[in-house]
């Protein structure tokens, strides 16, 4: 009886230590998040979205890692869609935007509420890579999950992207880019 006993606490410490480093995984990742940008001009705002974002966090490495594939973009209009990858991304010759960077801090997986993060690192648009900060909201979740959501501004011209106008209006040489996935533990 005491050695099924054992058996029994060792099978519950198991369990619970199984569960633990599910929610305490160092690496998670994603390969269906949602990436947004926002382009305004007076009287006039338009959103390409995708939700095809890929992404790692590797919470031990301290590395966070988001690609896009550029013509997975949509606008709502298949004809700005067109000008839009041929005219000005170019993704025949740029087809990918990747944001890679180090973490500041790690968040505290014991809280299961949002929490600050910030991140600094290379955003590559365009064939230009450029140092930026983003700042965004982390969610550790009970299940092992953690969400990710993130908005930073984007200067056209600081990626050799040429302004785009809309019949008379010319849109703003910043655009707002936003993301917003849940990323799954992941074991390398």
């Amino acid at each position: 009886m005491k050695t099924l006993k054992n058996v029994l606490q060792l099978c519950v410490i198991f369990v619970v230590l199984q569960w633990s480093s599910k929610v305490e995984a160092q690496s998670f990742i994603t390969d269906n998040g949602s990436a947004v940008f926002t382009s305004t001009a007076p009287l006039l705002e338009f959103k390409g979205t995708s939700e095809h974002l890929n992404g790692l966090i590797n919470f031990s490495e301290n590395l966070v890692d988001f690609y896009l594939d550029l013509n997975t973009l949509d606008t709502g209009i298949d004809l700005r869609n067109r000008h839009m990858r041929e005219s000005y991304l170019e993704t025949a010759k740029f087809p990918f935007a990747e944001f890679t960077g180090k973490i500041e801090s790690n968040p505290d997986f014991s809280r299961n509420e949002p929490q600050q993060i910030v991140v600094i690192g290379s955003f590559k648009l365009h064939g230009v890579q450029k140092q930026i900060t983003v700042q965004g909201t982390i969610t550790p979740h009970a299940d092992g999950t953690i969400s990710i959501n993130a908005e930073w501004e984007v200067l056209l011209e600081d990626y050799k992207i040429k302004r785009p106008r809309v019949v008379f209006y010319e849109l703003s040489d910043t655009q707002t880019i936003t993301i917003d996935t849940k990323l799954n533990p992941h074991s390398p």
